[in-house]
């Protein structure tokens, strides 16, 4: 039995086109997994096995492969790069104990570098830096390493030395491999990495002051010690595409990045970090078990959706191909068949030892979804649900009496791939509308809303509740004041379980956010009060509260970087002050100009094109999400109002009663 200590759990991510893909393809063709190395370039990679991925050749989900390395197994998830996919990266950062971010030797730290290191960061997530493409002209390890130092983290230290950066065949040394120190560069790389160790290893820090003999394996634990705690990112260098550091990286990977804990004979404790649809075996649930051993045919308590269900299969994956097992054991890595009510992020058993999780991903684009054959409308619907399912953030909206189907996206190369699935997967011909910014709402000041919900009769529902402005980005809260005997805590559960329904429509049309929702009074009746009759009176109160409040409209908004030739640069502020963009002061290098700042999305939705032409193709505009901040409305837009407003209660009240019974 292969115990957790020799497993590694590890994810290589990185910007778009770094070059993850074609490392992975590397690592499994060195391990002996593959006998032919695959190409993304040709579509033959093992990891980019979908049709759309093939085409495009870029990774648009994150998919799980393992290989063996001087007796360690090391499940790996390749995850995609391009920010329309970030969904899919979120969920994959959950489960690992290590990974790997790579960067390259030319372009070096690009906005999507930095949105991964500090969610690597926040997770506690230890880490190797991997600067690819160092045969490229142009490249410079020397610049991306200080790159690395003032935008990522002083703690990245390089343990190998590169010669001949730049050209078809480099060499790559290991550090520790090396016998004869007395060439200048490996000296100098051996006294920083002793230096940068020294400073948070005390016995480390001991010997080298009193001028004792440092050995490599005393170095390397150190260096494996501190790394696991996350205060040192050893650097290492190659070219994937020629195959050059892989080995090395391999190595680094078992030696350096931690092995998973957990008991295998303690409490069931797993998280679904991803699932698939198997044609003949149904719904697959990807999981990462942290504790405890699950074995086919065992029934396990799923902790989200409150219910058990049976094991029938458990397999082991290698991109699209599978390998039964029957044993997932902690630390480890499976596929688990026949739980058909699975969701992506739902806990299996306890979650004790499952970690938090960092949000990447917030779509701020919202598409509707047509049929180009109108007798495929009740599929499409039904083909979008089998993929929110396998995406959340997806947020399928399907409004039945309308004949409409809405979805959320990251962006408009997620459109692509979405048609070019629906066309390969399910033989349907999907168009989109035009995309349209997601508003939000927020209250404008503190009010509160009340609803008396006791006619006609029976009923009996009474509500009153406090709206107060929360802060940006914490989302809505809800909490009481009000007494068991003034309002069963049943029905308060009630109400607390339909805000989220009752907040997807502000007065603006919007969904609410950022408030505070406390109960402050209300009263049921032993006789009259229904036991649905507090999910009717909510929203009434919702609506009530936020029309004495008022709503501030708030938009999406990124942080940009643009790059382009410096003679560019009075045309590109003047386009940032009409995009109403606010920016930092230019800077100036090598005849370019870099300009960074924040702009809202719905003005720089269309601009990479108006870049592209105004710098003959030499600009580059890079984003990442921000978070919302107010907007006038003016400037903003506000959305039709979809099935009966609450505020006409007399309707709503027909009409909620009437949904409410049918269910």
């Amino acid at each position: 039995m292969q115990g957790s200590k020799s497993i590694r759990n590890i994810g290589i991510v990185a910007h778009v086109d770094a070059g993850k893909t074609t490392i992975t393809e590397n690592l499994l063709y060195r391990a002996g997994v593959v006998k032919t190395l695959g190409s993304v370039d040709k579509g033959t990679s093992q990891t980019d096995y979908l049709e759309v991925e093939k085409a495009r050749g870029i990774s648009v989900r994150a998919v799980t492969t393992a290989f063996e390395w001087r007796n360690t197994r090391i499940n790996l998830i390749d995850t995609p790069g391009h920010v329309d996919f970030s969904s899919e990266v979120e969920r994959s950062l959950r489960i690992l104990d290590g990974a790997v971010l790579v960067l390259s030797a030319v372009e070096g730290v690009q906005a999507q570098t930095e949105v991964l290191w500090h969610a690597l960061k926040y997770m506690g997530i230890p880490t190797l830096f991997f600067i690819n493409k160092i045969d490229r002209i142009g490249a410079d390890v020397d610049r991306i390493l200080t790159e690395i130092h003032q935008n990522l983290t002083l703690n990245a230290i390089p343990v190998q030395k590169v010669e001949g950066q730049g050209e078809r065949h480099p060499i790559v040394t290991d550090i520790f491999t090396v016998q004869n120190r007395n060439d200048f560069k490996c000296e100098r790389l051996w006294e920083d990495l002793i230096s940068a160790a020294s400073e948070q290893d005390e016995s480390l820090l001991m010997k080298y002051i009193d001028g004792g003999n440092i050995t490599i394996n005393e170095l390397k634990n150190s260096v494996m010690k501190l790394v696991h705690s996350c205060r040192l990112c050893p650097v290492l260098y190659g070219s994937a595409i020629e195959g050059i550091g892989i080995e090395e990286l391999a190595n680094s990977i078992a030696d350096f990045l931690p092995c998973p804990s957990g008991a295998e004979d303690g409490p069931l404790s797993g998280v679904i970090f991803k699932l698939e649809r198997d044609k003949s075996m149904g719904r697959v649930a990807h999981v990462r078990l942290y504790s405890g051993t699950m074995v086919n045919r065992d029934s396990v308590f799923n902790k989200t959706k409150n219910l058990e269900e049976k094991i029938s299969q458990i397999r082991r994956t290698h991109a699209n191909k599978h390998v039964d097992t029957g044993v997932l054991r902690a630390g480890d890595i499976g596929a688990v068949y026949g739980w058909n009510n699975a969701g992506i992020g739902d806990i299996i058993g306890s979650s004790e030892y499952i970690p938090k999780e960092q949000r990447l991903a917030v779509p701020h684009l919202t598409v509707q979804v047509y049929n180009k054959n109108d007798g495929d409308y009740l599929r499409l619907a039904e083909a979008l649900q089998e993929l929110t399912d396998e995406d959340p953030l997806l947020s399928l909206e399907w409004l039945k009496n309308e004949r409409e189907i809405h979805i959320k996206i990251m962006g408009t190369i997620q459109l692509e791939v979405l048609a070019a699935i629906l066309k390969t997967r399910f033989g349907l011909d999907a168009a989109f509308g035009k995309p349209a910014v997601i508003y939000k709402e927020t209250p404008k000041t503190i009010g509160e809303g009340f609803e008396a919900y006791t006619m006609p009769k029976p009923c009996w529902a009474v509500i009153r509740l406090l709206l107060e402005p929360g802060e940006r980005g914490s989302g809505v809260s809800f909490s009481s004041i009000v007494r068991a005997d003034k309002i069963l805590p049943r029905y308060q559960n009630h109400i607390e379980k339909c805000l989220p329904d009752a907040l997807k429509q502000g007065l603006y049309g919007w969904e609410v956010t950022d408030l505070k929702v406390t109960l402050i009074d209300g009263e049921h009746h032993n006789m009259h009060t229904h036991p649905l009759d507090f999910f009717v009176a909510t929203p009434m109160a919702v609506m009530n509260g936020l029309v004495n409040t008022g709503t501030v409209l708030l938009e999406p908004v990124l942080e940009f970087r643009i790059s382009a030739p410096q003679d560019s640069g009075g045309r590109i502020m003047s386009d940032l002050v009409q995009m109403r963009g606010e920016f930092e002061a230019p800077v100036l290098s090598n005849g370019n100009i870099t300009v960074s700042g924040k702009i809202p999305v719905s003005t720089v939705m269309d601009y990479p094109v108006r870049l592209s032409s105004l710098t003959g193709g030499r600009g580059v505009l890079t984003t990442r999400f921000s978070g919302y901040q107010p907007c006038p409305l003016e400037l903003g837009a506000t959305a039709p109002r979809r099935g009966i407003n609450p505020l006409d209660r007399a309707k709503y009240i027909l009409y909620a009663r009437n949904a409410l019974s049918e269910q």
